[in-house]
């Protein structure tokens, strides 16, 4: 075998290992066979499990990642003529390529936000342009981010002022949760507290220690079929599902998903406070696991070169701690940030 030497780093929390406990459960759903495509036991309990934390219509469908997560939710909230609105900071407007366009025919409309995050105010112009013709699509539900991709969290009155606007206007609520341990571990909350109101949420695993794997927890009953449905329509049906499932249980069992979450959380934390010791303020708010730090443009190419960080845009790098960053890293990076940025 030719030896790989990996590095830790904060480019993102995609780039962590797989906690042990999900492997112990990899290594138990190996044993034997089992029933494919999700008529599985790690799967059945997976379900009853995932009652206990949103709710007793809950269903959660294991799926391969968070594009796949995205594109199946939001397509079971829309007609084939509606859109969906969303931020101009939405993963699936900058960072999921044309997955929501050509998986799912899917027409976004984006605004403006703050911080990250959409507000009513900020939402309802996307509404109030629809003249209910025919020559333009329809918006039909809203998705927004928890936490949200400028590392900010939506408090619980917030999420109530926007799940309360869609309603009034007949639309449907997706949260994409790539994040969302991250946010209910910030705000104390459970998962059921969380997701009030929402129809549908994109709930993210692989960010917060399994191997791979994301997942669809429908919310709203009658969305259960089509989810089902589209989750295959949109190739993202495992046939061997039982080792995505076990991953999932094993996170969700004993809150291992807030265990990690709040520890990323801690480092993060970690990582405002040795920069506020070199003078620096992140750009936004850190209220879950990421931090932008700003940089000089004229220095920004070498401190990704030499810094395990994701340069954002011409003034700002993000650093994402992860579920297994340790003091040692947060003081490695600042060490090699603090020559780089200024005084």
């Amino acid at each position: 075998m030719v030896p790989v030497t990996l590095t830790r780093g904060f480019l993102s929390d995609n780039s962590s290992g797989v906690h042990p406990k999900v492997l112990a459960a990899l290594a138990a759903a190996n044993e034997g066979h089992a029933p494919s495509y999700g008529a599985d036991p790690f799967t059945a309990a997976l379900q009853e499990h995932v009652r206990d934390l949103f709710g007793p219509d809950a269903t959660i469908f294991p799926v391969f990642n968070g594009t796949g997560a995205n594109v199946v939710a939001v397509q079971a909230l829309l007609q084939r003529w509606d859109a969906v609105v969303a931020t101009v900071e939405s993963h699936m407007v900058n960072d999921e390529s044309t997955a929501p366009q050509l998986v799912g025919g899917t027409r976004i409309v984006t605004v403006a936000s703050q911080e990250g995050k959409a507000t009513p105010e900020l939402l309802a112009p996307a509404f109030d342009a629809y003249d209910g013709t025919v020559h333009h699509a329809r918006p039909a539900a809203v998705s927004v981010a928890q936490s949200t991709e400028l590392g900010t969290t939506y408090t619980l009155d917030e999420l109530t002022a926007l799940t309360g606007f869609a309603r009034e206007r007949g639309a449907r609520v997706h949260v994409d949760g790539a994040r969302v341990a991250n946010a209910a571990a910030r705000l104390g909350t459970g998962l059921r507290e969380l997701t009030s109101g929402v129809d549908v949420l994109s709930f993210g695993g692989t960010k917060n220690g399994l191997l791979l794997g994301d997942a669809v927890v429908v919310l709203d009953p009658a969305l259960a079929e089509p989810v089902d449905r589209l989750r295959k329509a949109s190739t993202q049906l495992a046939s061997k599902l039982r080792f995505v499932s076990a991953q999932i249980l094993a996170l969700l069992e004993d809150d291992l998903w807030r265990e990690n979450a709040a520890r990323a959380n801690a480092a993060a934390d970690l990582l405002v406070e040795r920069l506020a010791g070199l003078g620096v303020t992140p750009r936004h708010p850190v209220q879950a696991n990421a931090v932008f730090v700003p940089v000089p443009p004229e220095v920004l190419p070498r401190v990704v070169a030499e810094a395990p960080v994701l340069a954002w845009d011409a003034g700002t790098v993000r650093a994402v701690a992860s579920f297994d960053t340790t003091e040692e890293d947060v003081d490695a990076l600042v060490a090699k940030l603090a020559p780089l940025l200024p005084a």
